[in-house]
């Protein structure tokens, strides 16, 4: 059996870490390349990038994080935000990253995908899906720049084009749930999990350690990523993998 696995996200703008991470011992919490260092040894099994830097200088800083973080890393790690194109892939996979994670530019041109998976292979190619639950239709539909615009497509739909087009991965956030730490959405999680051959990390809503619980042993999720909750002390990696062994969920 796969161990399921728990993935810290850090965004990045302009080479720094923002949602100012409180850690004692931390120099600089500002650090990409220190926390990462801080979540290895917690424990956690892969991090997540998200470079949120608007500015193309930012983007370039991003490239020399990503090689810093390789340098110093031994867990697998996974860079999003602003990969356009099959070279901007380059670029990031060559620096050091396992993973590339693409949302918007996959959604407008889901070619974009099988290019990538051609290239590098469908384990380096995630697609990020933002979710949000439409009562009229009952049914989620996907969304863009942030949760803001409605796309026409249904998620589950959308989901397996994109396993189709050469994804190795689904990271699956939902915009209802995101930042209100009030648990996962698992009737999502379950519908897009039913719906794919490839591994779903489920996002948005991780509140405690029974949240990751019940959406890796009750929806039998692959992964679960958090930000807040473990960047603000409210519980750690450690803590979370403890509860999830006490409950007999396989965790490395």
């Amino acid at each position: 059996m796969l161990a399921k696995r728990i993935i810290p996200c850090l965004d990045v703008k302009e080479g720094r870490v923002v949602k100012g991470v409180q850690f004692l011992g931390l120099r600089d919490a500002g650090d990409p390349v220190q926390l990462a260092k801080f979540y290895d040894e917690q424990g956690a099994d892969e991090l997540v990038f998200l470079d949120i830097s608007a500015s193309h200088e930012g983007r370039e800083t991003m490239v020399d994080v990503v090689r810093q973080t390789a340098a110093a890393l031994a867990i697998p790690f996974t860079v999003g935000g602003g990969i356009r194109t099959l070279d901007d892939m380059k670029r990031i996979l060559r620096a050091g990253a396992d993973k590339v994670s693409i949302n918007t530019s996959a959604l407008e041109r889901p070619e974009l995908i099988k290019e990538g998976a051609d290239f590098f292979g469908t384990q380096c190619i995630v697609v990020a899906i933002d979710a949000r639950y439409d009562e009229a239709e009952n049914t989620w539909y996907v969304y863009t720049h942030g949760g803001r615009n409605k796309t026409k497509w249904r998620v589950i739909n959308w989901a397996q084009e994109a396993v189709r087009q050469g994804a190795g991965e689904i990271l699956l956030t939902s915009m209802n749930q995101d930042g209100e730490k009030n648990g996962f959405d698992l009737a999502l999680t379950k519908a897009v999990r039913d719906a794919v051959t490839v591994p779903v990390i489920a996002s948005g809503g991780a509140g405690n350690a029974e949240h990751f619980r019940e959406v890796l042993q009750d929806v039998d999720c692959d992964a679960a990523l958090a930000a807040s909750i473990l960047h603000y002390k409210e519980t750690s990696v450690a803590d979370i993998k403890n509860y999830l062994r006490e409950n007999d969920v396989h965790v490395r």
